[in-house]
């Protein structure tokens, strides 16, 4: 496992496609660069690994304007609102998600 964090854009984006060919999977909290990186968006498709979003708090209970996630539709799902334990269910999700890609779910 790999973790990285960066609050530039630019980082983010160069650490994703550096590790792309390594990773079997993505786990991301992009922060306000969720609703704003269209950059970012199109990193995540680009590697063209499973990849899942996550917020601490929950966006559709803040403003209106963090209620849209330009990177949801290229992410297999989305846990906000679960503070730090968002994180375990992700990972959760996660390799589930690559079980069942590879054909076997209970692996």
């Amino acid at each position: 496992m790999l973790c990285f964090q960066s609050n530039h854009e630019g980082a983010l984006i160069d650490f994703l496609h550096q590790h792309r060919k390594i990773a079997d999977g993505v786990i991301i909290n992009a922060g306000a660069y969720t609703h704003t990186s269209v950059a970012l968006r199109d990193a995540i498709e680009a590697i063209e690994k499973p990849t899942v979003e996550v917020h601490i708090s929950n966006t559709h209970a803040r403003e209106g304007f963090r209620h849209v996630s330009l990177i949801a539709p290229v992410c297999i799902g989305q846990v906000a609102g679960l503070g730090r334990a968002g994180y375990g269910a992700a990972v959760r999700l996660l390799l589930e998600h690559i079980r069942a890609q590879a054909g076997n779910p209970n692996a």
